[in-house]
């Protein structure tokens, strides 16, 4: 017995070494919101810990007698005994592979009296290399913003492996995770799953647009798979448009890491002395009340702080792209702003196929990209004349770019074949019959500035929207431009340079509303939205595919982002068409002309509606989802108006099938609310049996009602509002 006693001391003693001196007590402190509280402590082994992030009300963290395992870091860095998925990798100058983060101090100020900013600095004690790590708290809309600066003063270069923008640690008995992934014209699928140990990632290595086949953004829900309205939930975003990581370590110990920041893949950095490197802002939210919760934070945050003048309008929009595609000329756009004069439109957005010359006209895909000026044989009276024929008939004209890319095929790619990312002693590969421009040339930047977006908008006024596209991503990773041992260095620095032009377009352009677009959406994280109004969520538009599609983005990101149009994609009812689009911001995609007149008149009628009544709400309010299209034969969400006054509810028949009750959310239990179908078929009376009744908010919540549809591609709108 005394034996067995001394080989287990014996292995003690071994062991410990290995994990190192571990924190007993420390200083703590909180960052809070008004419905979250992140505590980190300070330990006496110099070490940053997390003890907490989530519920203000749970009971504190209990610190272990033997001291707090290494597994609870806050932000671990490889090579001196953490030996799980660290958030920072580095070789130091001297070819150091460790590296130790010791808190030296932290300091939080006010922004204003809803935002506070905290930075915590940490330093290797050995080598002159810091972190200092940013944490951004929005009270009201219980955000927390994360990033890191990296910077050292060794004597000669660092290189960075690994470099996670945040890492906050879990713990519970089962983590479920939620993602939207899906490749072009299915976008934002939603994937649920229960984590299991080991690591799960979900990652982009597309470099450029990299977001087509899943977006950077993630919902974490603890001890049971995520509800709507109930449970622990934390939704999870990466502000970046290059390729990104997001990984989630269940330990040995059932806990639970949450790494997210770019993808260390081919992106090895190396940091001169005195150099920044600074990491995009992870941004989280923690919710009591499941997913919905969740959203409705993000939404908020969203339209009063990052989305590019969040509470402003967006414009009514006809768009000609899937009415002529290439193929049209200056007397034909002209009679489309009448076409969308008549229905109300406010605002014209000519797409793809109006610059390019000669041999290199754009009459296809296949040329013409690189070289922007207007095609004098489509449109010979130039750009100021559409602007001016649209002011005329009091629309707003706007216009397609696509300033990254370039067609083998063209003016530019002949002068400048080296302005492109392709790799040497390799074919060239081309998607969508173009290249990319390697926004980390200098000279490639000034272009792009200077003789594309400048030189289109700056002559023209007139022009009062953009839809920027990007329509291939990253195969061949490689720079003329970049030296040999920098080559790693492109995906982010054409990143970095990339959200430079357009933060130049947006500062330079103030009164220019812009659309990011990108083969769909391949751009869609809020570091992009921060220069942009909205997005195109897809390039289907089939409207029984968007019910999904959209649903899956207004987990996300607010109503007002989400660019919804009218077209013929499927060749679904009008009605049903309309409805759906009219979740979101709205637009039309067809040539009018060509429509019937009932079919005109139910979209002159959709459009006044939105103007007039659902706009505000539907751009302002707070999102609820009631029914979801995964789960039930008809997908059902409502939109309520920050005072609580006035509503409107969707519902979309997905499948045949009766529907249950659908109960409402978010209105005001004590006020009486009448309910009115807003968008019936024409020539219909309302089938909505509640129809001008007037209903309690807190009998709608508790008793709800049945739907009047039961046939798939049945939809109704049914507007709410507080009986005077």
């Amino acid at each position: 017995m005394m034996k067995r006693i001394a080989l287990y001391l014996l292995f003690l003693l071994v062991l410990y070494p290995l994990r190192g001196q571990t924190a007993t007590e420390g200083k703590i402190f909180k960052i809070s919101t008004d419905h979250s509280n992140l505590i980190l402590m300070a330990g006496n082994d110099n070490l940053l810990y997390q003890l907490g992030y989530g519920d203000p009300d749970a009971p504190a963290y209990a610190i272990p007698a033997r001291g707090i395992p290494r597994e609870k870091e806050f932000y671990p860095a490889a090579g001196n005994g953490f030996i799980a998925e660290p958030a920072l990798e580095v070789v130091h100058a001297d070819g150091n592979t460790s590296t130790d983060l010791y808190y030296q101090n932290h300091e939080t100020e006010s922004v204003d009296a809803n935002i506070d900013q905290t930075v915590i600095r940490l330093k290797d004690p050995q080598y002159s290399f810091y972190v200092d790590f940013y944490i951004r708290s929005y009270k009201k809309e219980d955000i927390l913003e994360m990033w890191t600066e990296i910077y050292h003063q060794e004597n000669g270069n660092v290189t960075l492996y690994k470099y996670a923008s945040a890492s906050p640690v879990f713990s519970a008995k089962e983590y479920w995770l939620t993602q939207f992934c899906g490749n072009y014209k299915r976008e934002a699928t939603i994937v649920e799953e229960k984590l299991s140990a080991g690591i799960k990632i979900l990652d982009s290595k597309l470099g450029v647009r990299a977001h087509q086949m899943r977006i950077p953004s993630f919902m974490l829900s603890l001890d049971r798979v995520a509800d709507e309205d109930e449970g622990e939930v934390y939704a999870g975003s990466l502000s970046w448009p290059g390729s990104f990581q997001l990984a989630f370590d269940l330990d040995w110990n059932n806990g639970l890491r949450a790494l997210s920041g770019m993808n260390p893949y081919m992106s090895t950095y190396i940091l001169e002395k005195d150099k920044k490197f600074k990491t995009p802002v992870s941004i989280w939210t923690y919710s009591r009340l499941g997913k919905g919760q969740a959203s409705r934070n993000l939404h908020q945050w969203a339209v009063n702080y990052t989305v590019r003048d969040g509470r402003k309008d967006r414009p009514t929009l006809l768009n000609n792209w899937e009415a002529t595609h290439c193929d049209f000329d200056e007397k034909k756009i002209v009679s489309l702003f009448d076409g969308a004069k008549e229905i109300g439109i406010e605002l014209f957005l000519l797409d793809d196929g109006w610059f390019g010359n000669g041999e290199y006209a754009r009459d296809d895909d296949k040329h013409g990209l690189g070289d922007w000026a207007p095609d004098i044989k489509k449109l010979p009276s130039g750009l100021s004349y559409l602007c001016k024929e649209a002011a005329k008939r009091k629309i707003g004209f706007g216009i397609w770019l696509e300033p990254e890319m370039v067609n083998p095929k063209s003016l530019l790619f002949e002068k400048h074949p080296d302005w492109v990312i392709t790799q040497p002693k390799r074919a060239p590969l081309y998607g969508r019959n173009q290249l990319i421009l390697d926004l980390t040339r200098p000279e490639v930047q000034q272009y792009e500035w200077e003789e594309i977006i400048d030189k289109t908008l700056r002559p023209n006024p007139g022009i009062s929207y953009v839809k920027w596209d990007a329509n291939r991503y990253v195969t061949q990773p490689g720079s003329s431009y970049l030296a040999p041992d920098k080559q790693s260095h492109l995906l982010i620095d054409y990143n970095n340079n990339l959200l430079g032009l357009m933060k130049k377009t947006k500062d330079q352009f103030p009164d220019v509303m812009m659309m990011l677009c990108a083969g769909g959406s391949g751009r869609t994280d809020y570091g992009s939205m921060q220069y942009f109004h909205s997005f195109w969520p897809s390039d289907n538009t089939d409207p029984l595919k968007r019910v999904f599609i959209q649903w899956g983005f207004s987990h996300l990101f607010p109503a007002n982002t989400i660019s919804a149009h009218v077209t013929r994609m499927g060749k679904r009812p009008m009605k049903f068409t309309i409805d759906v689009a009219l979740s979101g911001a709205y637009g039309v995609d067809l040539d009018l002309s060509k429509v019937t007149t009932g079919e005109r008149e139910q979209i002159r009628g959709s459009v006044e509606l939105y103007k007039k009544s659902l706009r505000p709400i539907i751009q302002q309010g707070d999102l609820y989802r009631l029914s979801s299209p995964y789960e039930n034969p008809c997908a059902s969400l409502s939109y309520v108006s920050r005072d609580k006054t006035k509503a409107v509810v969707f519902v979309y028949q997905v499948e045949d099938g009766q529907n249950g009750i659908i109960r409402l959310k978010g209105l005001d239990p004590s006020k009486e609310y009448t309910l009115k179908e807003l968008n019936p078929e024409p020539g219909t009376s309302s089938a909505f049996d509640m129809d001008a009744k007037t209903v309690s908010g807190e009998e709608l919540m508790r008793d709800g009602f049945s739907p009047s549809c039961s046939k798939q591609l049945e939809s109704m709108v049914i507007g709410l509002n507080i009986k005077n």
